[in-house]
């Protein structure tokens, strides 16, 4: 895997990474080498034109994750739309077989999952380097969400 790094813009450095799932569409098997390969291909010819940096890509059967770094100008909703509508396009153009098993419709699922993957530490790791920085008699902790309770 590759590492991430700092992005370096002309107004913000940042390190974004997220974590996606995309499944096939009908959870169906579709998923072989040679769409793999494909799927690998195109991924590294979007990181030509676009700022996202793929860091990892693995695939099961029916579905895909994507490790991935982007900048802040980018919502995870714009990625994944352009990833997914890509990379359909590429698969369906050289994997006709495809498109037929998925019946001629999409090669995406409606869904996918993302989350925020962080380089420095988990949720407590970040909350406690914030309350460490400056005096800690002057810090002053405005707002801090609770776990909402079930009964």
């Amino acid at each position: 895997m590759t590492e991430s790094s700092y992005i370096h813009k002309s107004h913000n450095v940042s390190v974004i990474l997220y974590h996606y799932v995309c499944p096939a569409k009908y959870r169906s098997v579709v998923l072989s080498e040679t769409v793999d390969k494909t799927i690998k291909e195109v991924c590294i010819e979007i990181e030509k034109r676009y700022d996202i940096k793929f860091l990892e890509i693995g695939t099961d059967k029916n579905h895909v994750h994507f490790l991935l770094q982007s900048v802040p100008r980018q919502s995870p909703t714009e990625i994944i739309k352009m990833l997914k509508s890509i990379t359909a396009r590429e698969v369906f153009m050289k994997h006709p077989e495809v498109k037929k098993q998925l019946w001629g419709g999409e090669f995406w699922s409606d869904g996918y999952y993302v989350n925020t993957v962080s380089k420095f530490g988990n949720e407590t790791t970040i909350s406690q380097y914030v309350r460490e920085q400056g005096i800690e008699k002057e810090y002053k902790v405005l707002h801090k969400a609770e776990q909402l309770k079930l009964f």
